[in-house]
């Protein structure tokens, strides 16, 4: 399966990224960048260290660096570290980004690789809202979208009614599900049922010394972040089981919904069935121990 990532790394967007590199079933063809957890500009530093560090030759396309219509944007230090790699703060410059746009390279590949392409979104939409309007043939050249955000069926996590990623681009959200190409959400709904501990940071860094022991170390700070808030003893693999729901769709109970998303107000990024919208397939249950045992097995293979 060709994918590209659209990823704002961030902790948990490295070992998502970590997954795709060591499963079988995909071929990671490209990142593309957003703000989000970090700026864009570390995004797209911190996405060409971690394609090195797994040995990748995969181009990386920067993106949007601010939601739509905002002018200015501040991530969330405290959740992943001011460079967002927890207490990793030296991270090097390596190579440099794609010369195409995050948008102008997902419409280039989405027509080089027409009914093929798996696009993941674990980070804001506004890339992809930014590809449909560069191209509306977009929708139908790609052969999925797979978004890691929303909170149909349960509370957010940035605030009572919203998960974080629509949050951070409620507009950009709208629009997508507005006229959705073959769409599944993996929100919170299941995410937070596919828990990482400590001691299964611990196992991974034993059988995977460089990238276990990697993921370990800067997921410290995101288990202590888990814990402070959440009183949680691990972090769910959020990005990661958007990955999985790529090639690994029976895993999850999904049912169909239109999806509408307040773009202002108090419950601004708040993800509602809506009736009058395309459908999207939404994850509502996953075997969450089944995911959380693949992630490992599949990112203890890599050295």
């Amino acid at each position: 399966m060709k994918l590209i990532i659209d990823t704002d790394p961030g902790i948990d967007d490295a070992m998502a990224i970590a997954y795709a590199a060591a499963a079988p079933e995909i071929d990671l063809i490209g990142l593309t960048t957003v703000f989000g957890n970090t700026h864009v500009h570390q995004s797209s530093r911190n996405a060409r260290f971690l394609l090195h560090k797994l040995g990748l030759d995969a181009p990386v396309a920067e993106g949007a660096p601010l939601p739509v219509g905002a002018t200015t944007y501040d991530p969330s230090e405290h959740v992943h570290g001011p460079e967002g790699f927890g207490d990793l703060t030296d991270i090097p410059q390596i190579g440099e980004n794609h010369p195409l746009t995050a948008a102008e390279f997902l419409v280039e590949q989405a027509r080089e690789h027409k009914g093929e392409l798996v696009v993941c979104a674990i980070g804001p939409l506004t890339n992809v809202a930014d590809a449909m309007r560069l191209d509306p043939e977009f929708a139908g050249n790609i052969k999925r979208l797979v978004i890691m955000g929303g909170a149909v069926f349960c509370p957010g996590n940035i605030t009572e009614h919203a998960e974080a990623n629509i949050y951070h681009d409620a507009q950009a959200a709208d629009a997508v599900f507005a006229s959705p190409p073959d769409t599944v959400l993996v929100g919170l709904d299941v995410t937070l049922k596919t828990l990482y501990e400590t001691a299964d940071f611990d196992a991974l860094a034993a059988r995977s010394a460089d990238m276990g022991g990697f993921l370990r170390d800067i997921s410290k700070f995101y288990l202590k972040f888990y814990k402070d808030i959440g009183g949680l003893e691990g972090c769910g693999l959020h990005d990661s089981t958007a990955v999985i729901a790529c090639t690994h769709e029976p895993m999850f109970e999904i049912v169909e919904t239109g999806l509408q998303v307040e773009v202002d107000g108090p419950q601004i990024g708040a993800t509602r069935p809506e009736a009058n919208r395309p459908m999207v397939r939404v994850c509502r249950d996953v075997d969450g121990a089944g995911v959380v045992n693949l992630f490992t097995d599949r990112v203890a293979s890599l050295p």
